[in-house]
């Protein structure tokens, strides 16, 4: 195993489903890794301002919180998507986290002209929330299997769209190699999404080919099909110099001892030349 440098290696609290908050932050420090992103599940009924610290002292970064988004469906389902919204960019600026990623939703029965124009709505409802938090925001385009209800925003390109279009200093892009992997424009409008500011955040896993299940069964990097490194590259050359987030949802790997598991996704991440 290499001697690489972990301190731009981030983890998803997610990829690590059975610990709690406790137990991530332990072992992520005692592995040596630099980030941590934070879902919800994990702060719920936590003192936000404790765990604040209790990240801190951990020696760990805070990338981002997980997840917000959602904004579609009838005046009511909006207008609680957007109530929730605002308190979950108030959770990230409790803990200190700089971002929020959006899932953006998607209500089946709508065009997807429907779906996005809810989406714009809904994200210009809340960007001034978080602009007075001091919170960002991510659109995270998502591979088009999940374009039914999970979001509308299924291409890099669609998510510059948007971004661009809300024209804010809080919104940009969350870039995820398992949604885009296969677009074959990805570099361009990479770079397209650097060059506007836009390039919020990264994350990487890896897709296999015929998985058990089409949510839950990702891949460790080098484990299937997509080319990290150089998508790694491409997200470099964009300006990136964040994180680069390990975001894996596998019942097969939440079966097995986490530990063990960590420093597979640590060795896995060693062997990336990005």
């Amino acid at each position: 195993m290499s001697d690489k440098d972990l301190s731009k290696l981030c983890l998803h609290t997610m990829t690590n489903k059975p610990w709690n908050l406790d137990q991530c932050l332990s072992n992520y420090e005692k592995a040596g890794i630099g980030g941590i992103s934070v879902w919800r599940n994990v702060i719920e009924g936590r003192n936000l301002n404790q765990v604040k610290k209790d990240i801190a002292n951990a020696g760990l970064k805070t990338a981002s919180l997980v997840r917000g988004g959602f904004f579609t469906g009838d005046a009511a389902q909006k207008q609680a998507a957007i109530d929730e919204n605002k308190t979950i960019i108030d959770e990230a600026q409790a803990i200190g986290a700089p971002l929020v990623v959006l899932v953006c939703g998607a209500t089946p029965g709508n065009t997807v002209e429907q779906n996005l124009q809810e989406v714009r709505d809904g994200i210009a409802a809340i960007l001034p929330h978080a602009e007075q938090a001091g919170v960002k925001l991510g659109i995270e385009p998502l591979h088009p299997m999940y374009a039914d209800t999970r979001s509308c925003v299924s291409s890099m390109r669609s998510a510059n769209d948007l971004a661009e279009g809300l024209n804010h200093s809080h919104i940009g892009v969350t870039v995820d190699v398992f949604h885009l992997y296969w677009e074959e424009h990805l570099r361009s409008e990479l770079l397209r999404c650097g060059k506007n500011g836009n390039l919020f955040s990264y994350h990487i896993c890896d897709w296999k080919t015929n998985p058990a299940d089409m949510l839950n069964d990702r891949g460790l990097m080098g484990e299937g099909i997509i080319p990290v490194d150089r998508i790694s590259e491409w997200v470099t050359e964009a300006g990136f110099k964040g994180f680069h987030e390990v975001e894996i949802f596998s019942d097969r790997y939440w079966s097995m001892d986490q530990n063990d598991y960590l420093d597979k996704i640590v060795e896995s991440y060693k062997k990336l030349k990005y």
